[in-house]
């Protein structure tokens, strides 16, 4: 199966690839000489922007698309930064920023109310734009007071994964390998979750 993957963020493409690889499903990006048209992310959930993102790739390249929005809630911002998690600090994209406004928006905060979740919505759509598939991965954690670690992208410097019974709890994802992080993460758990569903799927 071959999937258009409705992003142009390289990272989170690699991140998708690795996971959907072994499963024959080849991840193809647009082309650049014919780049997906730009979706304004309007939508007040994940889910309906990551919907949003797949029917316009699968409408304008005919063929099947797979769009991810995802994004860091904080427990006592009111799930804030939710669907704005990209553009945070103002620009969209800048890591940089986006971590430091966090880290100064809790800066009064006590470790032990700083929870957080990762939530990715991942969308399927088919050549005529018919919605296929929708799912969701969550994965629990606190902010930490500091970056740690230097692998992958985002909030991940600042999650610490905190769920009981897993070898990963007490590291940020950015501490993780990316074969760790994946066990995990909420992109992970959204894309076991779409290839258990696929199995069924006719394409």
């Amino acid at each position: 199966m071959k999937l258009l993957l409705a992003s142009g963020n390289a990272k989170k493409r690699a991140e998708i690839e690795a996971l959907l690889t072994p499963l024959d499903i080849e991840v193809l990006a647009a082309n650049a000489r014919s780049p997906l048209p730009e979706v304004i992310e309007d939508q007040p959930t994940f889910a309906g922007n990551a919907a949003k993102k797949a029917q316009s790739a699968a409408l304008f390249a005919r063929s099947w698309a797979l769009a991810d929005d995802s994004g860091l809630e904080v427990d006592c911002l009111g799930g804030a930064p939710g669907v704005l998690s990209a553009r945070f600090g103002g620009i969209h994209g800048d890591d940089a920023r986006n971590n430091a406004l966090l880290l100064e928006r809790l800066r009064q905060v006590p470790t032990g109310q700083r929870g957080a979740r990762f939530v990715c919505a991942l969308a399927l759509a088919r050549p005529d734009g018919s919605l296929a598939l929708a799912v969701q991965g969550l994965a629990r954690g606190t902010i930490a007071h500091a970056p740690r670690g230097t692998n992958d992208f985002g909030y991940d410097p600042l999650f610490e994964f905190d769920e009981p019974g897993f070898a990963q709890a007490g590291k940020t994802f950015a501490e993780l390998s990316r074969e760790a992080k994946a066990e995990v993460s909420h992109r992970g758990r959204a894309l076991r979750a779409l290839a258990q569903q696929l199995q069924s799927l006719r394409v």
